[in-house]
């Protein structure tokens, strides 16, 4: 083989080896292009809200928010066994994408212009509305409003729920935070606080996991949209993000899931939110 033969061969093997690469692999700027070159995605859920999302004694992961994060997978091209799941707490969703450790948090996110600062936002997927959920004979509390500085509500460090109740009905109810909204239902079993605030669709969950000791107010007072968290700047994902829910929602996976997770709670499953990105 000549010179030049041999140098044509060698321009031709690497222009196929690139061809292959950029099909194979794709843009690892972009959080698809990372999932897509390794096979794998990383995703944040919450540990400990049922009909929403729990890790199991198995080791296994059930709930809505759940079912949402592996059909995005699945979009994605990534299939359930190559999920690497992780906690999300209130505390931390920023710091999980911002890092980098966690490629997309599914977590009960309420979308707000605050945490947009931070990261992105894809949704809403679910709209809820806050509620406060008390002990079964408790007369005290009947709203945001009938809270006091005689009363202990309890939320989670970095959630909006508390934050929100202070400043618009009740500022002076001693607020008691812990890091899991499990252990705000245990301090109140406990009667340790007098009432836990967060969304509707999460406090039916624990409600129904103790219905002889506890209910929910009834009374919701706030729109909470949750979101699918991504990192900024990062448009191609955040579309792919969207179809997926999209699809989720008019192949009807997306009701069916909500009836699965939480139809047993007595939970009215509301009509799919319109997708705004």
């Amino acid at each position: 083989m000549t010179p030049r033969a041999n140098f044509r061969l060698v321009a031709t093997t690497c222009a196929a080896a690139l061809l292959l690469s950029s099909c194979g692999g794709g843009d690892e700027s972009t959080m698809v292009g990372k999932v897509s070159s390794r096979d794998s995605i990383s995703i944040a859920v919450s540990y400990d809200q049922p009909g929403l999302s729990v890790r199991r004694l198995d080791g296994s992961y059930r709930g809505f928010d759940v079912d949402v994060a592996k059909f995005i997978a699945k979009e994605l091209g990534v299939t359930e066994d190559r999920i690497t799941w992780m906690e999300a707490q209130p505390g931390n969703r920023e710091t999980l994408l911002t890092s980098g450790e966690a490629d997309i948090v599914v977590s009960t996110y309420s979308i707000t212009d605050k945490r947009k600062e931070i990261v992105d936002f894809v949704g809403p997927y679910f709209v809820a509305g806050q509620d406060l959920l008390v002990r079964l004979n408790e007369t005290r509390i009947s709203g945001p409003k009938s809270l006091n500085s005689d009363l202990r509500l309890c939320s989670t460090a970095g959630s909006t729920s508390a934050a929100y109740v202070k400043e618009q009905f009740a500022k002076d109810v001693n607020l008691v935070e812990y890091a899991k909204f499990s252990d705000c239902v245990t301090a109140l079993l406990a009667d340790n606080v007098d009432a836990v605030t967060t969304d509707d669709v999460l406090l039916a969950g624990y409600a129904a996991q103790n219905p002889e000791l506890l209910r929910v107010v009834g009374e919701p007072f706030s729109k909470e949209e949750y979101g699918v968290g991504l990192h900024r700047n990062d448009p191609t994902s955040k579309a792919k993000v969207q179809a997926a829910l999209q699809k989720m929602i008019d192949s009807g996976a997306w009701r069916e899931s909500l009836e699965t997770n939480l139809g047993s709670s007595g939970y009215q499953i509301p009509d799919p939110p319109t997708l705004v990105g």
